[in-house]
Protein backbone atom coordinates (compact mmCIF):
# COMPACT_ATOMS: atom_id res chain seq x y z
CA UNK A 1 0.00 0.00 0.00
CA UNK A 2 1.33 3.42 -0.96
CA UNK A 3 1.73 6.24 1.55
CA UNK A 4 0.77 8.77 -1.14
CA UNK A 5 -2.41 9.30 -3.17
CA UNK A 6 -2.68 12.57 -5.06
CA UNK A 7 -5.75 11.79 -7.19
CA UNK A 8 -8.96 11.06 -5.26
CA UNK A 9 -12.66 11.88 -5.71
CA UNK A 10 -15.46 12.33 -3.17
CA UNK A 11 -19.20 12.97 -3.12
CA UNK A 12 -18.39 16.58 -4.00
CA UNK A 13 -18.20 15.28 -7.57
CA UNK A 14 -18.71 11.67 -8.65
CA UNK A 15 -17.13 9.72 -5.81
CA UNK A 16 -19.01 7.42 -3.45
CA UNK A 17 -17.61 8.62 -0.12
CA UNK A 18 -17.78 12.01 1.57
CA UNK A 19 -14.61 14.08 2.04
CA UNK A 20 -14.68 13.24 5.76
CA UNK A 21 -14.93 9.53 4.98
CA UNK A 22 -12.09 9.78 2.45
CA UNK A 23 -9.78 11.36 5.02
CA UNK A 24 -10.59 8.73 7.63
CA UNK A 25 -10.12 5.91 5.12
CA UNK A 26 -6.75 7.37 4.12
CA UNK A 27 -5.61 7.43 7.75
CA UNK A 28 -6.85 3.88 8.33
CA UNK A 29 -4.85 2.71 5.32
CA UNK A 30 -1.68 4.40 6.50
CA UNK A 31 -1.48 7.17 3.94
CA UNK A 32 0.72 10.14 4.83
CA UNK A 33 -0.10 12.40 1.88
CA UNK A 34 -3.55 12.79 0.28
CA UNK A 35 -4.98 15.19 -2.29
CA UNK A 36 -8.70 15.59 -2.92
CA UNK A 37 -9.16 16.31 -6.63
CA UNK A 38 -12.87 16.32 -7.40
CA UNK A 39 -14.04 16.81 -10.96
CA UNK A 40 -14.70 20.50 -11.59
CA UNK A 41 -15.52 21.03 -7.90
CA UNK A 42 -13.83 22.39 -4.79
CA UNK A 43 -16.88 21.95 -2.56
CA UNK A 44 -15.31 19.09 -0.59
CA UNK A 45 -12.09 20.86 0.35
CA UNK A 46 -13.32 22.65 3.47
CA UNK A 47 -14.74 19.47 5.02
CA UNK A 48 -11.63 17.49 4.09
CA UNK A 49 -9.34 20.16 5.53
CA UNK A 50 -11.21 20.27 8.84
CA UNK A 51 -11.17 16.49 9.10
CA UNK A 52 -7.48 16.25 8.22
CA UNK A 53 -6.67 18.62 11.09
CA UNK A 54 -7.74 15.80 13.43
CA UNK A 55 -4.88 13.63 12.11
CA UNK A 56 -1.44 15.23 12.43
CA UNK A 57 0.19 12.32 10.61
CA UNK A 58 -1.67 13.08 7.36
CA UNK A 59 -0.67 15.90 5.03
CA UNK A 60 -3.74 17.03 3.09
CA UNK A 61 -3.39 18.87 -0.23
CA UNK A 62 -6.41 20.74 -1.63
CA UNK A 63 -6.94 20.07 -5.31
CA UNK A 64 -9.27 19.88 -8.29
CA UNK A 65 -9.46 18.00 -11.60
CA UNK A 66 -10.59 20.04 -14.59
CA UNK A 67 -11.86 18.35 -17.75
CA UNK A 68 -10.80 19.66 -21.14
CA UNK A 69 -11.52 18.45 -24.65
CA UNK A 70 -9.09 17.98 -27.53
CA UNK A 71 -9.41 16.41 -30.96
CA UNK A 72 -7.58 13.19 -30.07
CA UNK A 73 -9.19 12.49 -26.68
CA UNK A 74 -9.62 14.12 -23.30
CA UNK A 75 -7.07 16.00 -21.25
CA UNK A 76 -7.64 16.39 -17.53
CA UNK A 77 -5.77 19.03 -15.57
CA UNK A 78 -5.04 18.50 -11.89
CA UNK A 79 -4.67 21.64 -9.80
CA UNK A 80 -2.85 21.33 -6.47
CA UNK A 81 -2.88 23.77 -3.54
CA UNK A 82 -5.66 25.77 -5.20
CA UNK A 83 -7.50 28.42 -3.22
CA UNK A 84 -10.98 26.94 -2.96
CA UNK A 85 -12.39 30.33 -1.90
CA UNK A 86 -11.26 32.10 -5.09
CA UNK A 87 -14.38 33.65 -6.64
CA UNK A 88 -13.34 33.35 -10.30
CA UNK A 89 -12.34 29.72 -9.84
CA UNK A 90 -15.64 28.86 -8.17
CA UNK A 91 -17.67 30.65 -10.85
CA UNK A 92 -15.87 28.82 -13.66
CA UNK A 93 -16.34 25.46 -11.95
CA UNK A 94 -20.02 26.18 -11.34
CA UNK A 95 -20.48 26.62 -15.09
CA UNK A 96 -18.92 23.20 -15.64
CA UNK A 97 -21.16 21.58 -13.04
CA UNK A 98 -24.25 23.00 -14.75
CA UNK A 99 -22.92 21.60 -18.01
CA UNK A 100 -22.42 18.21 -16.33
CA UNK A 101 -26.06 18.10 -15.24
CA UNK A 102 -27.33 19.07 -18.70
CA UNK A 103 -25.09 16.40 -20.20
CA UNK A 104 -26.35 13.75 -17.78
CA UNK A 105 -29.97 14.59 -18.63
CA UNK A 106 -29.12 14.20 -22.29
CA UNK A 107 -27.59 10.78 -21.66
CA UNK A 108 -30.62 9.63 -19.69
CA UNK A 109 -32.82 10.73 -22.57
CA UNK A 110 -30.69 8.81 -25.08
CA UNK A 111 -30.71 5.70 -22.91
CA UNK A 112 -34.50 5.84 -22.78
CA UNK A 113 -34.51 5.91 -26.56
CA UNK A 114 -32.37 2.77 -26.50
CA UNK A 115 -34.95 0.98 -24.36
CA UNK A 116 -33.20 1.58 -21.03
CA UNK A 117 -35.27 4.20 -19.17
CA UNK A 118 -33.87 5.60 -15.91
CA UNK A 119 -35.57 7.78 -13.32
CA UNK A 120 -33.79 11.14 -13.23
CA UNK A 121 -34.64 11.45 -9.55
CA UNK A 122 -32.70 8.24 -8.85
CA UNK A 123 -29.62 9.55 -10.69
CA UNK A 124 -29.85 12.69 -8.55
CA UNK A 125 -30.12 10.59 -5.39
CA UNK A 126 -26.99 8.66 -6.34
CA UNK A 127 -25.12 11.93 -6.89
CA UNK A 128 -26.23 13.30 -3.51
CA UNK A 129 -24.89 16.80 -2.94
CA UNK A 130 -22.14 16.36 -5.54
CA UNK A 131 -22.19 17.15 -9.23
CA UNK A 132 -23.84 14.51 -11.40
CA UNK A 133 -21.46 12.46 -13.53
CA UNK A 134 -21.41 9.37 -15.69
CA UNK A 135 -20.61 7.03 -12.77
CA UNK A 136 -23.99 7.91 -11.26
CA UNK A 137 -25.73 6.97 -14.51
CA UNK A 138 -23.75 3.73 -14.65
CA UNK A 139 -24.80 2.86 -11.09
CA UNK A 140 -28.44 3.53 -11.98
CA UNK A 141 -28.08 1.25 -15.01
CA UNK A 142 -26.62 -1.47 -12.81
CA UNK A 143 -29.55 -1.18 -10.41
CA UNK A 144 -31.98 -1.65 -13.30
CA UNK A 145 -30.10 -4.68 -14.57
CA UNK A 146 -29.41 -3.13 -17.96
CA UNK A 147 -25.72 -3.96 -17.64
CA UNK A 148 -23.76 -6.64 -15.82
CA UNK A 149 -20.76 -4.52 -14.86
CA UNK A 150 -19.84 -0.91 -14.27
CA UNK A 151 -17.37 -0.98 -17.17
CA UNK A 152 -20.06 -2.17 -19.58
CA UNK A 153 -21.90 1.14 -19.22
CA UNK A 154 -18.88 3.05 -20.51
CA UNK A 155 -17.77 0.50 -23.09
CA UNK A 156 -21.20 0.10 -24.74
CA UNK A 157 -23.39 3.10 -23.91
CA UNK A 158 -22.02 6.25 -22.24
CA UNK A 159 -18.34 6.24 -23.21
CA UNK A 160 -17.01 8.54 -25.93
CA UNK A 161 -18.33 7.44 -29.32
CA UNK A 162 -21.07 5.26 -27.79
CA UNK A 163 -24.79 5.67 -28.64
CA UNK A 164 -25.80 7.47 -25.42
CA UNK A 165 -22.70 9.68 -25.13
CA UNK A 166 -23.27 13.43 -24.91
CA UNK A 167 -20.56 16.09 -25.09
CA UNK A 168 -20.50 18.93 -22.60
CA UNK A 169 -18.94 22.34 -22.27
CA UNK A 170 -15.22 22.15 -21.69
CA UNK A 171 -12.29 24.53 -21.82
CA UNK A 172 -9.02 24.09 -23.64
CA UNK A 173 -6.02 22.61 -21.80
CA UNK A 174 -4.32 26.01 -21.94
CA UNK A 175 -7.35 27.64 -20.32
CA UNK A 176 -7.35 24.97 -17.60
CA UNK A 177 -3.68 25.67 -16.84
CA UNK A 178 -4.47 29.38 -16.55
CA UNK A 179 -7.51 28.75 -14.33
CA UNK A 180 -5.39 26.72 -11.90
CA UNK A 181 -2.64 29.33 -11.85
CA UNK A 182 -5.14 32.15 -11.35
CA UNK A 183 -6.67 30.09 -8.53
CA UNK A 184 -3.31 30.09 -6.76
CA UNK A 185 -2.45 26.48 -7.60
CA UNK A 186 -0.01 24.25 -9.45
CA UNK A 187 -1.24 22.68 -12.73
CA UNK A 188 -0.31 19.05 -13.44
CA UNK A 189 -1.32 17.02 -16.49
CA UNK A 190 -3.30 13.96 -15.36
CA UNK A 191 -2.91 10.47 -16.92
CA UNK A 192 -1.21 11.77 -20.09
CA UNK A 193 -1.69 8.58 -22.09
CA UNK A 194 -5.39 9.29 -22.59
CA UNK A 195 -4.28 11.28 -25.64
CA UNK A 196 -2.40 10.05 -28.67
CA UNK A 197 0.51 12.48 -28.42
CA UNK A 198 1.30 13.21 -24.76
CA UNK A 199 4.73 14.64 -25.53
CA UNK A 200 3.24 17.16 -27.91
CA UNK A 201 0.89 18.39 -25.21
CA UNK A 202 3.64 18.60 -22.60
CA UNK A 203 5.73 20.65 -25.02
CA UNK A 204 2.77 22.96 -25.68
CA UNK A 205 1.55 23.31 -22.08
CA UNK A 206 4.92 23.82 -20.36
CA UNK A 207 5.25 27.42 -21.67
CA UNK A 208 1.63 28.04 -20.56
CA UNK A 209 2.61 27.26 -16.97
CA UNK A 210 2.30 23.47 -16.59
CA UNK A 211 4.56 22.35 -13.75
CA UNK A 212 4.09 18.58 -13.64
CA UNK A 213 2.72 15.35 -15.05
CA UNK A 214 1.02 12.37 -13.41
CA UNK A 215 3.49 9.54 -13.91
CA UNK A 216 2.09 6.96 -11.47
CA UNK A 217 -1.47 6.03 -12.42
CA UNK A 218 -3.76 3.03 -12.03
CA UNK A 219 -4.05 2.26 -15.76
CA UNK A 220 -0.38 2.72 -16.58
CA UNK A 221 1.70 -0.16 -17.81
CA UNK A 222 5.28 -0.18 -16.51
CA UNK A 223 6.30 1.06 -19.96
CA UNK A 224 3.87 4.00 -19.75
CA UNK A 225 5.16 4.99 -16.32
CA UNK A 226 8.75 4.79 -17.52
CA UNK A 227 7.92 6.85 -20.60
CA UNK A 228 6.20 9.50 -18.49
CA UNK A 229 9.16 9.75 -16.14
CA UNK A 230 11.45 10.25 -19.13
CA UNK A 231 9.19 12.96 -20.54
CA UNK A 232 9.07 14.72 -17.18
CA UNK A 233 12.86 14.80 -17.02
CA UNK A 234 13.11 15.99 -20.61
CA UNK A 235 10.77 18.94 -20.08
CA UNK A 236 11.74 19.82 -16.52
CA UNK A 237 8.45 18.79 -14.92
CA UNK A 238 7.81 17.31 -11.50
CA UNK A 239 5.93 14.01 -11.27
CA UNK A 240 2.86 13.09 -9.24
CA UNK A 241 0.62 10.05 -9.02
CA UNK A 242 -2.55 8.59 -7.62
CA UNK A 243 -5.31 6.04 -7.79
CA UNK A 244 -8.10 8.15 -9.34
CA UNK A 245 -10.23 6.60 -6.59
CA UNK A 246 -14.01 6.99 -6.82
CA UNK A 247 -15.14 4.27 -4.40
CA UNK A 248 -17.15 2.38 -7.01
CA UNK A 249 -15.78 -0.96 -5.86
CA UNK A 250 -12.34 -2.47 -6.00
CA UNK A 251 -13.43 -4.94 -8.64
CA UNK A 252 -13.68 -1.92 -10.94
CA UNK A 253 -10.73 0.17 -9.74
CA UNK A 254 -7.72 0.07 -7.45
CA UNK A 255 -8.37 1.08 -3.87
CA UNK A 256 -7.42 4.27 -2.11
CA UNK A 257 -3.63 4.32 -2.01
CA UNK A 258 -3.56 1.38 -4.40
CA UNK A 259 -1.03 2.91 -6.80
CA UNK A 260 2.56 2.92 -5.58
CA UNK A 261 3.54 6.58 -5.60
CA UNK A 262 6.93 7.45 -4.09
CA UNK A 263 6.91 9.83 -1.15
CA UNK A 264 9.37 11.98 -3.10
CA UNK A 265 6.55 12.84 -5.53
CA UNK A 266 4.48 14.44 -2.76
CA UNK A 267 7.54 16.08 -1.24
CA UNK A 268 8.51 17.56 -4.59
CA UNK A 269 5.05 19.00 -5.09
CA UNK A 270 5.05 20.57 -1.63
CA UNK A 271 8.57 21.92 -2.07
CA UNK A 272 7.65 23.66 -5.34
CA UNK A 273 4.51 25.12 -3.77
CA UNK A 274 6.58 26.55 -0.93
CA UNK A 275 9.17 27.94 -3.33
CA UNK A 276 6.35 29.80 -5.08
CA UNK A 277 5.08 31.16 -1.78
CA UNK A 278 1.73 29.40 -1.87
CA UNK A 279 0.35 29.88 1.66
CA UNK A 280 -1.60 26.61 1.67
CA UNK A 281 1.70 24.76 1.29
CA UNK A 282 3.39 26.57 4.15
CA UNK A 283 0.66 25.31 6.46
CA UNK A 284 1.65 21.69 5.78
CA UNK A 285 4.02 19.94 8.20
Amino acid sequence: MSKVDLHVHSTASDGRYSPREIIRMAVARGLEYLALTDHDSVDGIEEATRTAEEYPGLTFIPGVEISTDVADGEIHMLGYFIDHTDRRLREALEEFRTSRENRAQGMVKKLAGLGMPLEWERVQELAGDGSIGRPHIARAMLEKGYISSFEEAFEKYIGRGCPAYVERKKMTPQEAVRLVLDGGGLPVLAHPFTVANPEGWLKELKPAGLIGVEAYYRDNTPEATSATLSLAERYGLIVTGGSDYHGIGESHEVGLGGVMVPVTAAEGLIRLARERGIPRASQRP
